[in-house]
C-alpha cells in the first residue's frame, strides 16, 4: 500500500485511535478522564464478561492493534479472545484467541518479533495486519477464564474517502484437532471463497508421540479446485518455517518458531509444546475461487540393535511413510525412517477475501483443553508474574 512509504504526507487519511479513554476514536477526545492525567487507561475484565473494543464507521483501515494483560497460566491466557464483524454482518469474520492472533499459540507468551506481529518482552502484544473495511468495523472481546484480568488496549486506524478496489478484508479462523487422526492431514485453512490471499498462519503443536522428531510433514496448499494433489507442496515442517535439519526456537521477519517448551535436562527428543508462524508477504499465495491449506503429521524415529520389541510395537501404531523403514544402515542401527504419527495441532489462519464471510465461532473449551503449565515451567519468571 502506498501509505507504507513514510515520506508521504497523505492528507486523505484521517488518523484516529481507540482506547478505553476514547472508545469512539473521536477527534480531540483522547485521554479525557480525570483531567487528562491517565485516569482510565484500562479496566478489569470480569470472568465471562464481553466488552466492545471498537465500533467504527468506514471506509477505513485498522493499522495497528496493541493489547496487554498479565501473564498467567496458559489456559487463562488463551481464554481471552475476540471477534471482528465487518459491514454490519451478524457473524464474525475473525474469531480467535488473542494470543494466537498475535502469533503465540498454546497460551504461552514468549518474546519475539516478526513482520506482522510481535510480543515485546513477551507481554506487549502488537499486530500490524492491515484491516480495511468499507462500512463498519466492530470488535468485541470476551474473558472466558475464571479470573478477573486487568486489560489495556489501543486500536490505531485511519478513515479514508475510499478503499483501493483490490483491498481485501482480513479473516482469521481458529482450528484445533486434539488429537489428529492417523493419515489425515491437519487442516490449517479451508472454506474461504475467493478472490483472496492466504497471508499465513500461526500453528501450535502439543506433541503426543514421543518419537525423535515430529516435523517431517509437508505443508500443502490447494488452490481453485485442486483435489488429490495441491499446487504448492513443501518439503517438511521446519522447511516451511524457513529452517532445516530439525528446528529449535528462533525468529525471523517472515517465519519463525519462538515457542519451544521442554525441560532443560531433555536435550534430545521432541518438545512438549511448539509454536511457529509463517507470513506469505514477498511470496503471495493468491486464490480466485477456493483455498485449502493442510499439514501432514509425519515424524522420524530410529531404533538401535537390542530394541527389536520397541521397534515392532512402534511400527504397529505408526506405519512407515515415504519409502519406508531403512534397516541396518549403520553398525548398531536396527531401523530408521519417517512414520505417520498423531499429535495435537491448532492453527490461526490469516486470509484476505474480497468480501466479508463468516468463520467458525471459537470453541473456547476445545481451545483451552490440555495446555496446562508443565512443572518445569513454574520457574519461568514472566509466567509466574500473574500466577
Amino acid at each position: 500500500m502506498h501509505d507504507l512509504d513514510p515520506s508521504r504526507i497523505d492528507l486523505s487519511l484521517d488518523s484516529r485511535a481507540i482506547t478505553f479513554e476514547n472508545p469512539t476514536g473521536a477527534r480531540g477526545a483522547g485521554g479525557s478522564t480525570l483531567g487528562g492525567r491517565k485516569g482510565a487507561p484500562s479496566r478489569m475484565l470480569q470472568p465471562g464478561e464481553t466488552v466492545q473494543l471498537a465500533d467504527i464507521e468506514g471506509p477505513g483501515t485498522v493499522r495497528h492493534i496493541w493489547m496487554t494483560f498479565p501473564p498467567a497460566r496458559p489456559e487463562v491466557m488463551r481464554a481471552l479472545w475476540f471477534e471482528v464483524y465487518y459491514d454490519g454482518a451478524s457473524e464474525p469474520s475473525i474469531s480467535v484467541p488473542c494470543l494466537d492472533f498475535f502469533g503465540l499459540p498454546c497460551g504461552r507468551p514468549v518474546p519475539y518479533h516478526s513482520a506482522m506481529a510481535s510480543a515485546q518482552e513477551g507481554r506487549g502484544f502488537n499486530a500490524y495486519f492491515p484491516m480495511p473495511f468499507k462500512k463498519r468495523f466492530r470488535m468485541v472481546l470476551t474473558n472466558s477464564s475464571r479470573r478477573t484480568l486487568p486489560f489495556y488496549y489501543q486500536v490505531d486506524y485511519t478513515l479514508e474517502k475510499e478503499l483501493p478496489a483490490d483491498a481485501g478484508y482480513l479473516h482469521v479462523s481458529f482450528r484445533r484437532e486434539n488429537p489428529t487422526v492417523l493419515y489425515r492431514d491437519f487442516v490449517i485453512a479451508d472454506d474461504f471463497r475467493g478472490p483472496g490471499r492466504f497471508l499465513g498462519c500461526a500453528v501450535g503443536i502439543r506433541t503426543i508421540d514421543a518419537a525423535e522428531w515430529y516435523g517431517e510433514g509437508e505443508v500443502k496448499v490447494f488452490l481453485d479446485g485442486d483435489r488429490d494433489l495441491p499446487t504448492i507442496c513443501g518439503t517438511g515442517l521446519e522447511d516451511y518455517v524457513g529452517s532445516a535439519w530439525g528446528m529449535g526456537a528462533h525468529v525471523a521477519h517472515y517465519a519463525g518458531s519462538p515457542l519451544e517448551a521442554r525441560p532443560a535436562e531433555r536435550t534430545n527428543g521432541v518438545p512438549d509444546f511448539i509454536g511457529f508462524y509463517r507470513w506469505h508477504i514477498p511470496d503471495p499465495i493468491i486464490f480466485r475461487e477456493s483455498l485449502k491449506v493442510t499439514i501432514q503429521q509425519i515424524g522420524f524415529n530410529s531404533f538401535r540393535e537390542g530394541q527389536e520389541a520397541e521397534f515392532e510395537a512402534y511400527d504397529r501404531t505408526n506405519p512407515a511413510a515415504g519409502s519406508g523403514w531403512t534397516k541396518n544402515a549403520a553398525p548398531g542401527l536396527l531401523a530408521s525412517g519417517i512414520a505417520e504419527r498423531v499429535d495435537d495441532y491448532s492453527a490461526a489462519a490469516f486470509v484476505y477475501c474480497s468480501e466479508p464471510q463468516p468463520v467458525p465461532r471459537l470453541d473456547i473449551a476445545a481451545a483451552t483443553a490440555d495446555i496446562g503449565r508443565m512443572p518445569y515451567e513454574e520457574r519461568n519468571r514472566v509466567a509466574a508474574f500473574g500466577g
